[in-house]
Order: structure tokens, then C-alpha cells, then sequence
């Protein structure tokens, strides 16, 4: 089954309306969605080695954008949206730990976080909830967000045939990694704050 599913991804990732879904996907996760974009920038660049800066460039922006609605989630929506997305992930009880981490380290926060397979969502809304500068909210997430997408492209570019040989052979355990990955961002966040 998880074969099948790869497989369909990879054929998903080929078609002309894959960068469309890329940015629906960067967009949606950066604001309240649970599946990070590596889900189909991974296989797009695997597809297509030579547009893997492309697909990042697609990624930053979309993420970015995402982002600012987050941040109005958070700003504007915070008691109603917000705080719900915030305890759909199980962080309700820390939102004034957040606040006070945006205090002191607002820069540092964006930074670490946006690398981090930490769910961008909740540094996004959690700006905005804790009236984190926009200007530098939109800066410092150009830069982290076009900094780990990059860096994936920048792998997937170079080493893509080999990725995808080292994928394919070890689907399961590959699958496993990033399943832990993901679970590793959430209890960082729990433990952190």
C-alpha cells in the first residue's frame, strides 16, 4: 500500500498543475494545515532534478503567504480561530509561554522555528497573537522559510537520482524517518514550552 501511494505521488508530482497543489500545500500548512509541503516538493524534485530551485522558490513564497494569514489568524482571530487551531495541536494551555518567548526572543523564535520540524503554523498564528512586528515576521520568514526549502532543493538537486534510488529501495524505513521527524516537532514544542 505505501508503495502505491509513492507511486502515486511521484505521478502526481509530474503533472502541470503540481506546482498549483505545491503552493496550495505550502500555503495551507503555513496557516492551519497538518501536512508540511516536503510531502510533494520531495517528490517533484525526485521527478524533476533540474527544477528543484523552482519548486523551492514556489515552497518560500507560498509558505511565506501562508504565513501572513497565520499571522492575521493569530492577530485579528486569535479567540476564535486561532486559539482553536493552537489546542487542535495540543498547545492551548501554552500560548502566554509563546508570548512571552516572542518577547524576548521574537527574532531567535522565527529562526530556530521556521527550520525546525516544528509546525510553522503555530509560530505563524502565534506571531500575531503576540503582536510580533510584520515586518519583521515577513523578513525573517523569507529567510527561514527559503532557507530549509532551498536546502532541500539544493540536495534533491545534487544528489536526486541517488535519493530517489535510496528512497525506493528503503520506502518503509524512509517513511518511518520522517513520521518521526514530525513527531519530534511536536514534542519539542511541548517540551520547550
Amino acid at each position: 500500500m505505501l508503495r502505491r501511494l509513492y507511486n502515486w505521488v511521484l505521478a502526481l508530482s509530474e503533472r502541470k498543475s503540481a506546482p498549483w497543489a505545491l503552493a496550495g500545500i505550502s500555503f495551507a500548512e503555513s496557516s492551519f494545515f497538518p501536512i508540511p509541503p516536503d510531502v510533494m516538493l520531495v517528490p517533484m524534485c525526485l521527478a524533476r532534478p533540474s527544477r528543484a530551485y523552482y519548486y523551492a522558490f514556489i515552497c518560500t513564497i507560498s509558505s511565506v503567504l501562508g504565513g501572513l494569514l497565520g499571522y492575521a489568524i493569530g492577530y485579528l482571530l486569535y479567540d476564535s480561530i486561532g486559539k482553536w487551531v493552537i489546542e487542535l495541536y495540543g498547545y492551548g494551555t501554552k500560548s502566554d509561554a509563546f508570548r512571552a518567548a516572542y518577547a524576548e526572543w521574537g527574532h531567535w523564535v522565527i529562526l530556530i522555528k521556521g527550520l525546525t520540524p516544528i509546525p510553522y503554523k503555530l509560530v505563524t498564528i502565534t506571531a500575531g497573537f503576540a503582536e510580533y512586528n510584520l515586518f519583521w515576521f515577513t523578513v525573517l520568514s523569507i529567510i527561514t522559510r527559503g532557507a530549509r526549502f532551498y536546502f532541500l532543493a539544493f540536495l534533491l538537486h545534487r544528489w536526486g537520482e541517488q535519493a530517489r534510488e535510496f528512497i525506493e529501495k528503503r520506502l518503509e524505513w524512509v517513511t518511518l524517518g520522517v513520521l518521526a521527524i514530525i513527531v519530534i516537532g511536536f514534542v519539542m514544542v511541548a517540551w520547550m514550552f
